[in-house]
């Protein structure tokens, strides 16, 4: 099943759009038969009952499996040529013209030159072509219907249904490649987005874990070394062994006071960084975001609660709603810093907020500050929170 169309990523979105342009294969090889069908005024034929139907259907069926793996980036050689097999079976069976049953042609060249390489679309299509124009090649007279369409009324004979013909069956496959590259651009950079956030992520494991081995390393060696002078003269030397394990003991509380120090660092996040950082996060998701700052700077434990929030926030407008547009606003008035978030999309299912938000209150509520989160107008939804400046709690 599909995700609602208010909870699909940007790229689910754009995913579902190429598939629908790809189909078009699908609605040439219907649209010529149907409409010829619709000319005649006449019930269909036993022949096109027994093969031209289901022969459309297991083509449909074909072309489908063809465009999921094309999409996917996997094989489908078999599906290739079987769904090549049944159009020409087809226009063998059927009788039409380029305008009916020759639009199998172009719509298997289509599909396959999703899957095959530049030189092989090439021979798929000319193949394809000259295959349509054979086994159902153009009267003496344009026929009417879709021909009419792309043939001016005045022409005469059949060089501009062919002609026509060749436009459309050359320009097919490559509109559907044209389009499948830029899905797989797109989904490339996206990719891309995500290798860069693991790797941020590990560079920074990396760069806590060295800063833990260069703090604890030294002390716990310097430690241990006392440790065993200590053993040593205990027998000896009782007054120089309670020495050292009295500078034993001022060691490690000083590592200790260390190793909080770098943790505490390591929590610590940038305001002025995550804001940006979140910005980005939503523009790329098609957010129109406006961003309002304080000339004064935010004290560094209320600036990284504040930015506790707007990575909430922003996490809440991401999933919890279609917005178009974001309002991030943070005033400092009062002995105390306020932040406000404000997006649109949302109505009276997707406006509460996530269940995340529940242990940011209490986080917030823990030095003394405050977290709401509600309608903040019509279809709009608002995160408001008030936590103290430092010194002032």
């Amino acid at each position: 099943m599909l995700p609602r169309r208010k909870q699909r990523s940007p790229l689910q979105r754009f995913r579902r759009m190429t598939v629908l342009t790809l189909t078009m294969g699908i609605v040439m090889a219907w649209i010529g038969p149907l409409g010829e069908l619709g000319e005649k005024n006449e019930p269909p034929g036993l022949l096109l009952l027994a093969v031209g139907v289901p022969g459309l259907v297991v083509f449909t069926v074909l072309y489908l499996r063809i465009l999921e793996a094309a999409v996917a980036g996997t094989a489908a050689r078999g599906e290739v040529v079987a769904s090549a097999a049944v159009a020409v079976i087809l226009l063998l069976t059927q009788d039409g013209d380029p305008w009916s049953w020759g639009l199998l042609g172009p719509a298997w060249a289509s599909g396959a030159a999703l899957l095959l390489s530049r030189s092989a679309t090439v021979v798929a299509t000319v193949a394809s072509t000259a295959i349509g124009l054979l086994l159902a090649p153009p009267g003496a007279d344009p026929s009417p219907g879709l021909s009419e369409v792309f043939v001016p009324p005045y022409a005469e004979g059949s060089a501009p249904v062919v002609g026509a013909y060749l436009g459309v069956a050359a320009a097919a496959p490559w509109a559907n490649r044209l389009q499948l590259w830029f899905w797989r651009v797109v989904r490339a950079a996206e990719e891309g987005k995500e290798a860069q956030a693991r790797l941020a992520v590990t560079e920074e494991r990396l760069r806590f874990s060295r800063d833990l081995h260069d703090l604890v390393g030294h002390s716990l060696s310097a430690i241990a070394v006392k440790s065993e002078v200590a053993v040593k003269l205990s027998g000896v030397d009782a007054a120089r062994a309670a020495g050292e394990m009295d500078e034993v003991r001022t060691l490690a509380r000083q590592t200790l006071k260390e190793i909080r120090a770098a943790v505490r660092g390591y929590r610590t996040l940038d305001l002025v960084a995550e804001l940006r950082a979140m910005t980005a996060v939503l523009e790329a998701g098609g957010i129109r975001c406006t961003l309002e700052t304080p000339r004064d700077r935010v004290p560094e434990e209320t600036a990284t609660l504040l930015a506790w929030v707007v990575r909430e926030g922003t996490t809440n407008v991401l999933r919890h709603s279609s917005a178009t547009g974001c309002r991030i606003a943070i005033t400092l008035r009062e002995g105390s810093a306020v932040l406000e978030m404000t997006n649109d999309g949302v109505d009276g299912v997707s406006g509460r907020g996530g269940t995340g938000l529940i242990g940011l209150s209490e986080r917030v509520a823990a030095i003394g500050g405050t977290v709401t989160a509600g309608p903040g107008g019509p279809g709009e939804f608002r995160l408001r929170a008030t936590v103290p400046l430092e010194g002032e709690r």
